[in-house]
C-alpha cells in the first residue's frame, strides 16, 4: 500500500508533466514507468530526462532524494546525476504559493547517503538526500 509521500510525489510528477515543457526543446514531457531508475520524466522530442521531487514547503537547501544503491552505482560508473526539477508548494497568510525549479547539474558532493532505521517499514534501506541546493545554480520555471 503506497504511503502519503508516494502519493504526493506521484501527483507532483503528473503536475510537472502538465505544467512544464522540456527546458531543452520546448516539447511535452512524459512520465517514465514507475520505479524507472534515476529519472521520472523525459521529453517526447529530445533526450532530456529529469528526476522530480515535490515538497510541501518553501524552497529549502535539503530535500529527500531516492534509493542510494542505484545512484551510487551510476555515479561510480562515471555518469552524472540527472537534472533535478523541484516542485515546492506551500501556503502562508498571503495565500498558496508554488515554485518549480530546474537544477541542471547536481554534483556528487551535494548528495548525502542516509540509512533508514531497523524499525522502519523498509528496514535499513539506504537512501540519499539532496543537500546544499541553496548553493547550486537553478532556473525558476514557475513562481506563483
Amino acid at each position: 500500500m503506497p504511503g502519503l509521500n508516494k502519493e504526493l510525489g506521484d501527483a507532483g510528477e503528473r503536475e510537472i508533466v502538465e505544467l512544464i515543457r522540456c527546458p531543452n526543446c520546448g516539447k511535452e514531457l512524459m512520465l517514465l514507468p514507475p520505479s524507472y531508475p534515476m529519472c521520472d520524466v523525459q521529453c517526447t522530442g529530445c533526450v532530456f530526462r529529469a528526476q522530480i521531487k515535490t515538497n510541501r514547503s518553501k524552497p529549502k537547501s535539503e530535500i529527500f532524494g531516492a534509493g542510494w544503491d542505484i545512484t551510487d552505482k551510476t555515479l561510480k560508473a562515471g555518469y552524472m546525476m540527472p537534472p533535478l526539477i523541484t516542485n515546492f508548494k506551500w501556503n502562508d497568510k498571503t495565500g498558496d504559493h508554488q515554485e518549480i525549479r530546474l537544477y541542471p547539474f547536481v554534483p556528487k558532493k551535494n548528495l548525502r547517503m542516509r540509512q533508514l532505521s531497523a524499525e522502519a517499514r523498509r528496514a535499513n534501506y539506504k537512501m540519499f538526500n539532496y543537500i546544499g541546493l541553496d548553493q547550486l545554480p537553478y532556473f525558476t520555471l514557475i513562481s506563483k
